[in-house]
């Protein structure tokens, strides 16, 4: 019990302390998402032989209302995504009431924006980066795609990006001003959302959406997804 115990002590901690990091240290403005709901077990047996899950979240739903969530999880509830803030009173306050919660960053106006791929494609873009000498700020994963932090962008600035290039595959998205990207430590039934490079210093740095938009439109081209384009 002492073990069980000290687990969701760690995972309470990390996900507060994750969330004051960002709202305090970065100012990223933040706000907690919806909770996984683990699914009841009591009564039930299982079947001589039969292992045990390895990882009960895999059955987990989400505390939302929405019977099939397509991101369970990852998502804003109550309050919702106007209510993100820097502000540390209120953000310790938010994960001490509901030390489950997601962490959510409210994308766009001062905070940062993101560009974001299915995951075979987002291992491409990045190789291709890295061969070309471009510099990538900090990016993370979820089960199924990977996120790339940038500068903020308004809708005409975007619009005048877009306009420029010939084709523009559908996996690519774009998370604005009104949008939003989970942050580690958050957990969907899937798997967790990690930092695959994490940001750096006081002031992260944030390359703007211009200098990595033709690698990543190159490999959304190359690797198309053909999963759930809600899912996360």
């Amino acid at each position: 019990m002492r073990e069980i115990l000290g687990r969701r002590s760690v995972t309470r901690w990390a996900r507060r302390s994750a969330a004051l990091t960002c709202a305090t240290a970065w100012q990223w403005p933040v706000v907690p998402g919806a909770e996984l709901r683990e699914p009841r077990r009591a009564g039930r047996r299982r079947a001589p032989g039969r292992a045990r899950r390895a990882d009960p979240r895999a059955d987990a739903t989400c505390a939302c209302p929405l019977p099939d969530c397509p991101v369970p999880g990852a998502h804003p509830l109550d309050p919702d995504l106007l209510a993100a803030t820097t502000d540390a009173r209120m953000v310790r306050w938010w994960w001490t009431q509901r030390p489950g919660a997601s962490v959510i960053l409210a994308t766009g106006g001062r905070a940062p924006c993101a560009l974001s791929l299915p995951a075979p494609a987002a291992t491409l873009a990045l190789a291709d980066l890295d061969e070309r000498g471009l510099r990538t700020g900090p990016v993370l994963t979820t089960p199924t795609r990977a996120i790339l932090l940038v500068r903020p962008y308004d809708l005409a600035e975007l619009g005048e990006l877009l306009h420029a290039r010939d084709y523009v595959p559908t996996s690519l998205r774009f998370h604005g001003q009104g949008g939003y990207v989970p942050l580690p430590p958050t957990q969907t039934p899937a798997g967790p959302v990690c930092w695959i490079r994490a940001p750096r210093g006081p002031e992260p740095y944030l390359p703007s959406a211009a200098e990595l938009l033709d690698a990543l439109i190159d490999a959304g081209s190359a690797a198309p997804d053909t999963g759930n384009r809600l899912a996360h």
